[in-house]
């Protein structure tokens, strides 16, 4: 009976403390996608469109030569 009281106190004890205790939310989760990208957190949301990649062939020392911004 003392073994079951004790194991009894300390499960109490446990489900005091996980109740009293507070946390924040401060995870932040982002995506990296085709046409956009983006991150959720705790303030909010931001989604950012990509800059279009723009590709000029030109020839270089008579070597066709592909550069892109």
């Amino acid at each position: 009976m003392r073994s079951f009281l004790i194991i009894a106190s300390a499960v109490l004890a446990f489900g005091a403390t996980m109740t009293l205790e507070s946390r924040t939310a401060s995870a932040v989760v982002c995506a990296d996608g085709v046409v956009r990208a983006g991150c959720a957190g705790p303030r909010g949301a931001v989604v950012v469109r990509k800059p279009v990649k723009v590709c000029k062939t030109t020839i270089v020392n008579g070597v066709k030569v592909r550069r892109c911004t």
